[in-house]
């Protein structure tokens, strides 16, 4: 089964990788002429980057409370998975299910050996089995594409810029006594790490809406269901519109991960969404189901 390209898609997310790497370059030279402490930081920020890319999945886990079920517990779940990954040719992921009334589903694991898919008991209420399907499709699509992955390299930078304005904003407060100039050093690098920092959230944020679009499109191809993902879609951000917010808190620090974010609209979070409008997925399923002939 040919995976479809949109290369509009790739040029675009190549694009944002690449401005990422020229960011990076730049700010660790910038850094060094003004004689920062590269390795303090550099050792923080790695020894972070480490322990999100090899516990970032029992953390979600844990900080969801799912539980991992065996195939006698979810022998349907079971099914449509081992279905999905023969076809995309794929390590069969531990399944986990989420007790909370938010229909939604993620994948977390830093490569498709490690993988787990979650769903909630929301979910599983809400959706029949074909948009069940569509939408482990999509968390299968995430691991095919090693998002995880990409996605915490690519927030590298900006863990980075964030350690460094932190320090920056000490500095401009105290002074450095190695330096007599050392407030204003402090002030300047803190503002230049907060627009560091800035720039490559929202380019990362950029990255993981265009990632988003691409597991759309791998759902429609492995399961050459994309109505079932239109209207599973269409069904979720519905029933999150309906659920109280208080629910929608507990989650909302993982909506990176989530098919849909779960944004309870008291927070900041609603400012910088991770995921593109439904409507504008929606458009693009419609898109992909003529060119499938479905």
């Amino acid at each position: 089964m040919a995976w479809i390209r949109d290369w509009g898609l790739t040029v675009r997310m190549l694009v944002t990788m690449f401005l990422l790497a020229v960011i990076y370059i730049g700010f660790i030279t910038l850094l060094y002429i003004l004689g920062f402490p590269l390795i303090y930081i550099m050792t923080i920020a790695g020894v972070l980057l480490f322990i999100q890319f090899y516990f970032s999945d029992k953390i979600v886990l844990l900080s969801t409370g799912a539980r991992i079920v065996d195939e006698h517990e979810a022998p349907e779940l079971y099914a449509i998975v081992r279905k999905l990954c023969q076809r995309a040719n794929l390590p069969m992921p531990k399944i986990a299910i989420v007790d909370t009334p938010v229909p939604n589903a993620f994948a977390t694991g830093r490569s498709p050996k490690s993988a787990v898919v979650a769903v909630t008991t929301g979910l599983l209420k809400t959706l029949n089995w074909d948009e069940i399907e569509a939408v482990l499709g999509h968390e299968l699509s995430h691991i095919k594409n090693r998002d995880v992955a990409i996605m915490t390299i690519a927030s590298f930078i900006a863990t980075v810029a964030w350690f460094v304005a932190r320090y920056a904003m000490f500095m401009g407060l105290f002074g450095d006594d190695r330096r007599d100039n050392g407030a204003a050093v402090g002030i300047a690098l803190f503002l230049i790490s907060m627009i560091v920092w800035l720039i490559s959230t929202l380019l990362m944020l950029a990255l993981s809406r265009y990632r988003e679009f691409a597991a759309d499109a791998g759902s429609a191809i492995l399961t050459r269901k994309p109505q079932a993902l239109i209207s599973a879609l269409a069904k979720i951000s519905g029933r999150i519109d309906l659920i109280d917010p208080e629910y929608k808190k507990e989650l909302e620090g993982l909506n990176a991960f989530f098919i849909i974010p779960a944004i309870s609209g008291e927070t900041i979070a609603s400012l910088f969404s991770t995921h593109p409008p439904v409507e504008k997925r929606i458009e693009r399923l419609r898109k992909i189901s003529v060119e499938l002939g479905l």
